[in-house]
């Protein structure tokens, strides 16, 4: 019998690395990430719609505040992809659950529009490959391709090339949330502002971050975290800098502003650490709300149908 609806789990991502090169002839920046999923996830629920209504979207949850419900959301852009490619029927219901942050750095809406690929795949029996699946998600937005894969993964051209990483263990990290957001776009601009003048290599993955995955190794992949956006998102928003010295302050083996900012992970080395750096960072009054989460997760899954 077929599903009238099914619902997929996304994950957020933090990342390990993120090298920008120089600003391009076509405005875009050649990056190299390095991306991590961890356990903070949405659920996006596709379902047939009514006839004529076209697609629509409701959000709800935790994080739900501030995410556009109009045709600028990815995950809208992503089921009229799908609609195009497939000549599907037009009317489409989409119900996201919000636990990642909104223009937080985490790549929330670009899951989402994970979760509408794969969720259009199994309700309309599509049978689409991942290569071609990788295809659609890389014309929605750069981060998306990563959050159909999760795990970990290196990320290359716009961060939307992806090739998996070796990497052993699992992570624990604190995340200091925000109550605004930052605009990516913003703090690229910045990024060239304070850069100006300078001469930029073309990015390269830190091997020095990649040994420490491949050993599992906890405490120099804290010492490696690298993000050439950290200086920029700082500069649009100073308290992070105080976010982030406190951070460090309590134990941490890193802190590193995620993506665009403006949520900032620290890595920890256990549990136990990660509690005791939630109390600090909450009592510290310098962060608006704190999710702790581990990682690597996986990528968008299907979790539910009826």
């Amino acid at each position: 019998m077929k599903s009238r609806g099914v619902v997929t789990r996304v994950p957020g991502k933090v990342n390990l690395q993120l090298s920008v090169g120089p600003l391009g002839s076509d405005g875009f920046h050649e990056v190299t990430t390095v991306f991590q999923a961890i356990t903070l996830f949405d659920d996006v629920t596709v379902s047939e719609g009514i006839s004529g209504a076209g697609v629509s979207i409701s959000i709800t949850g935790q994080t739900a505040q501030g995410v556009p419900n109009d045709s600028s959301n990815l995950a809208i852009r992503a089921a009229n992809l799908m609609i195009k490619e497939y000549e599907l029927a037009p009317d489409l219901e989409i119900k996201l659950k919000k636990e990642i942050p909104v223009a937080g750095g985490m790549a929330g809406g670009s899951a989402d529009a994970a979760g509408v690929i794969v969720g259009l795949d199994s309700l309309f029996n599509l049978g689409v490959s991942r290569a071609d699946m990788e295809k659609f998600a890389s014309q929605i937005g750069s981060d998306v391709p990563f959050a159909l894969s999760g795990g970990v993964a290196i990320g290359t051209g716009r961060g939307d090339q992806i090739t998996s990483a070796l990497a052993k263990g699992s992570y624990t990290w604190v995340l200091a949330l925000s109550s605004q957001g930052l605009s990516t776009p913003a703090v690229y601009q910045e990024c060239d502002r304070l850069r100006e003048g300078l001469s930029i290599a073309s990015p390269q993955v830190s091997e020095p971050l990649m040994q420490a995955l491949r050993a599992g190794d906890a405490k120099a992949l804290g010492k490696s975290l690298l993000n050439d956006l950290q200086p920029a998102a700082c500069s649009l928003r100073p308290a992070l800098r105080l976010v982030l010295d406190v951070g460090i302050d309590y134990g941490a083996l890193g802190g590193i502003v995620s993506g665009s900012g403006p949520t900032v992970a620290f890595l920890v080395a256990d549990e136990d650490h990660a509690m005791d750096l939630a109390v600090a960072l909450s009592s510290s009054g310098v962060v608006s709300s704190i999710a702790r989460a581990i990682g690597p997760a996986q990528g968008a899954r299907i979790i539910d149908s009826f």
